[in-house]
């Protein structure tokens, strides 16, 4: 019922900096809490960040904390995340998630609906 698109993703240097968006449509999303995975090749797909319904709170891996910030505009059906200080390590497909009532908000399986994801490369 619901459409995740995500779309910001690229080539960048050490160091830099890269905005990723995902687009909702259909049902909004707003009820939902969001958030954003990644995998690298021949990895897991692991927990990146996440945002409450009303954007009240965030969670991030210790990964990125500091780095990278998630932010959602409700009224666009927008999810958005900041990614600054990118490195190597940063390298992966990114995936913008939703879920309903996740049990637990760093977990893959409580997501409802994912979208196809947008690769983000680093350059050392």
């Amino acid at each position: 019922q619901v459409q995740l698109v995500e779309s910001g993703g690229g080539l960048v240097q050490a160091g830099g900096s890269l905005r990723l968006s995902c687009a909702a449509s259909g049902r909004s999303c707003s009820s939902n809490v969001m958030g954003w995975f990644r995998q690298a090749p021949g990895k897991e797909r692991e927990f990146v960040a996440a945002i409450t319904r009303r954007g009240g709170t965030t969670y991030y891996a210790d990964s990125v904390k500091g780095r990278f910030t998630i932010s959602r505009d409700n009224a666009k059906n927008t999810v958005y995340m900041q990614m600054n200080g990118l490195n190597p390590e940063d390298t992966a497909v990114y995936y913008c998630a939703s879920a309903r009532n996740p049990r637990g908000i760093a977990t893959a399986f409580s997501y409802d609906y994912w979208g196809q994801g947008t690769q983000v490369t680093v350059s050392s």
